[in-house]
């Protein structure tokens, strides 16, 4: 049997191709988009895709499923165990007529790829339609499962939210219920043996969980002594009130995610190719109408950057800050350089991004002295306190409410970054607004949406940290 892990770090998500070396038949599970790096994968070592598999309907990405059924003919298999609001919409909608190659799988059933089988567990909490696989290598002569699928079920360390039909999807009631299905489920891992493998959907830095490990995989045993979640699961309420605790808010397009998924995402055909605009082109957009994302580092562009542009160096957080800030129906062009454009093009159209309509290299912004440009003012601690203190600025905190909850500047009003776009209503006034995070890069990101929007805005240079280090170095000077 072969698997690899192919691991996107910025979205922390895992697909696995599993092939059977003798037949050279293969299957990708939980696909990403950008299709051409599992098949070219797979090719690479012999193999050919001749299926897809979803534990369930994402909503951190859009799935590839349909893209790599388009490309190679792949069979699609998937969840038959949702209810109607969770079955998949877009299996007989093939782009050149009829229906995909598929099969709806339900608790219990199973399917082979070549020599391997694929055994099917229902699992659900963190969605109703949830299923995990078995994998068990018939090539070896092997009689039980080597790893499990396990989806955002069991991550190392954690499980899988049951919270995202309410807090990302609207679904309200629905956070509840999902936590005492999920507690549930938990006790399907008793009749799994401790030596199978855990190969999770997700790891540390997803939005998916709140104590995913670094650590990529795992097995049944070890997490049902160590993980946390499993462990509160001795008694119901107990459970309940442990797994909706904590919980970051989810990015703004989750919701965006779970209705396109289920639908269908649309066909793209390959990694879209955006032509290069000059830089007279987007400084006359109107930002309102569409998204200028300025990839420059941050002290570049509060130095000078085209008006209502957005700031969004290329991070870990990229997906997830743009997801954030940034609309489905916006049309987006890029500073950019250009040897990054394929790397931010994939990011784009993982979250479901697809109207790049441009780019322009970034340092045409130095090169054309026509253009009027915005800044941002960024301050140190010590002028915050100034500023704080003579009632000159009004505070906002775009930390998670559980960083807020631990330690925060008096007054200041707590919306996490993630969820700023769909809160300016709640905006403490009038401005300026004085944005801070831990260390100064959420709030980056949020200086720049609030510019946009109209506000006046200025960056807390080294966040609540420095903050933190300017009341301990006052209080040890008073002394």
């Amino acid at each position: 049997m072969f698997m690899r892990m192919i691991y996107d770090e910025k979205l922390a998500q895992a697909a696995y191709l599993i092939g059977c070396q003798a037949t050279g038949e293969a299957i990708i599970i939980d696909p990403e988009r950008d299709v051409d790096r599992y098949i070219e994968l797979a090719a690479n070592n012999d193999l050919r895709i001749v299926a897809a598999a979803e534990t369930h309907i994402h909503a951190d990405f859009v799935s590839g499923a349909r893209e790599i059924a388009e490309r190679v003919d792949a069979k699609v298999y998937v969840s038959d165990e949702g209810d109607a609001d969770w079955k998949y919409q877009w299996l007989d909608q093939k782009t050149r007529g009829g229906s995909y190659a598929h099969k709806l799988l339900k608790d219990g059933d199973s399917f082979n790829i070549g020599n391997i089988e694929f055994n099917v567990l229902h699992t659900p909490g963190h969605t109703p339609e949830h299923i995990c696989f078995l994998v068990t290598d018939h090539g070896a002569d092997a009689t039980e499962p080597i790893g499990m699928l396990t989806g955002d079920f069991v991550f190392v360390g954690d499980l899988g939210r049951p919270d995202l039909l309410e807090s990302a999807a609207g679904q309200k009631g629905a956070m509840e219920p999902s936590a005492r299905r999920l507690y549930n489920t938990v006790s399907k891992l008793d009749s799994i043996p401790d030596f199978v493998q855990v190969w999770p959907a997700h790891g540390a830095g997803s939005a998916c969980g709140k104590a995913l490990g670094a650590v990529p995989m795992s097995t049944i045993g070890y997490e049902r002594r160590f993980n946390p979640a499993i462990g509160a699961a001795t008694n119901e309420q107990g459970f309940i009130d442990f797994i909706l605790s904590g919980q970051p808010e989810p990015p703004l397009y989750f919701a965006n995610m779970k209705r396109d998924n289920k639908a269908g995402p649309s066909v793209l055909g390959g990694i879209p190719n955006p032509p290069r605009v000059d830089i007279k082109t987007i400084s006359e957009l109107n930002a309102n109408e569409a998204a200028i994302l300025d990839i420059r580092d941050w002290d570049s562009f509060r130095a000078g950057h085209i008006p209502g542009s957005l700031s969004f160096p290329i991070r870990n957080s990229f997906p997830t800050d743009v997801g954030s800030m940034v609309k489905d129906t916006d049309d987006i062009y890029l500073l950019i350089n250009e040897h990054d454009i394929d790397e931010v093009v994939r990011d784009l159209i993982r979250i479901g991004l697809d109207r790049i309509k441009g780019w322009c290299p970034s340092d045409a912004i130095k090169s054309n002295a026509e253009i009027a440009l915005d800044t941002i003012e960024e301050i140190d601690a010590q002028e915050a306190a100034t500023l704080i203190d003579g009632n000159k600025a009004r505070v906002l905190d775009v930390r998670r409410a559980t960083e807020y909850a631990e330690g925060h500047i008096d007054g200041a009003t707590n919306i996490s970054h993630t969820r700023l776009a769909a809160r300016m209503d709640d905006l403490p006034t009038p401005d300026p607004l004085l944005v801070h995070c831990r260390s100064g890069i959420r709030s980056a990101r949020s200086c720049a949406l609030l510019q946009r929007a109209g506000h006046k805005v200025i960056n807390l240079r080294g966040g609540y940290l420095a903050w933190e280090e300017q009341i301990a170095n006052h209080q040890h000077n008073a002394h």
